[in-house]
């Protein structure tokens, strides 16, 4: 690997966290590379451009903000394209994926509020004829979000395993804050005054803001936000168990520490379709590879005996970031490009 090649593969991974809180993040990220601002904002142009990064930007803790839900739609594989299609054009979905299941379309959707959520699932089980499961996240036992380039099964190590918090109330110009932050950092000297712009408020409002929520854990990390399937990350699945509600708080801090394990959460169940409330995400580069983690997981936790299933993701319909505010608090002003 040349100089050039091994500095951007730094950039890509090392900075998912930890992005600079400083008026010019690009530059300070330079001098930690060896490289200028413009090579920094430039080498995050062309990976957006290629699919490998999504954003540079915040992730939100699931919950503390906003609503959210995971969902399920059984669709007949003769109009998968179809349903992935309408679901994918729904504003309030974020992640839309295909997995080898009953159940084989699987969705993220968000929303300001329960009612506004409740209204996009009702508009999808219009739009499709379909009837979405809804799966809300009750605990969640690890959810990092970021992803380690160089470990085969992409697990960022030393994070502590966490609980979900409860929903912060935000004022008028903190949701114009999340709004623009939505959309991502855009690649220009002095980004956070850009987003300050769009948001109406101060340079450091944004700064202290976000420093804040990061360290409330509201923001669970600021950075580069890679896509893992472009990657190299293709052999993913969601491992589901059917566990006595008195176990599962064990269970699942216990998962939360396995390598491999990307997530683990606990959600409710939509009986009698779905009964599983235990569910983590494995990603590897192999299918057999990851094959192998669950069967060591199992194995070393005793889980065999709990119903479960196993749903390796096929095909990625869309993917990027959760949008909690953007149609409702939306300041005027563009971003600038």
């Amino acid at each position: 690997m040349s100089a050039t090649d091994l500095r951007e593969a730094r950039l890509l991974n090392e900075f998912q966290h930890g992005f600079p809180l400083v008026p010019q993040p690009f530059a300070a990220i330079g001098t930690a590379l060896g490289a200028d601002d413009a090579w920094v904002r430039g080498t995050l142009a062309r990976a957006q451009q290629d699919g490998r990064v999504s954003r540079v930007g915040a992730v939100f803790r699931p919950g503390t903000i906003g609503v959210s839900t995971l969902a399920a739609l059984a669709v007949p594989t003769c109009d998968l394209e179809r349903v992935a299609a309408a679901v994918s054009a729904r504003p309030e979905v974020n992640h839309n994926y295909e997995r080898e299941h009953r159940y084989n379309l699987w969705f993220v959707a968000t929303a300001p509020d329960r009612a506004a959520l409740d209204l996009a699932l009702a508009a999808i089980g219009r739009d499709t004829g379909l009837a979405p499961l809804s799966l809300p996240m009750l605990c969640d036992y690890w959810i990092d979000l970021g992803f380690d380039l160089d470990a085969p099964h992409g697990k960022v190590p030393g994070a502590s395993p966490s609980r979900a918090r409860g929903s912060l109330a935000l004022d008028p110009a903190e949701w114009r804050i999340v709004a623009a932050l939505e959309r991502g950092l855009p690649l220009v000297r002095a980004p956070y005054a850009a987003l300050a712009a769009a948001a109406g408020v101060a340079e450091s409002v944004v700064l202290d803001t976000l420093a804040d929520w990061l360290s409330r854990g509201v923001i669970k990390r600021l950075g580069v936000v890679v896509r893992h399937r472009a990657l190299g990350f293709t052999a993913n699945a969601m491992c589901v168990w059917d566990l006595p509600d008195g176990l599962t708080d064990a269970a699942g801090a216990t998962l939360a520490r396995e390598p491999g394990v990307t997530l683990c959460y606990r959600r409710a169940r939509a009986l009698p379709a779905w009964r599983y409330n235990l569910f983590c995400m494995l990603h590897g580069r192999d299918r057999a590879v990851v094959e192998a983690r669950r069967g060591e997981i199992v194995a070393a936790h005793g889980l065999a005996r709990y119903p479960s299933a196993t749903l390796f993701s096929r095909r990625a319909f869309k993917q990027r970031g959760a949008r909690y505010a953007a149609r409702v608090h939306a300041a005027d002003a563009p971003l600038p490009a």
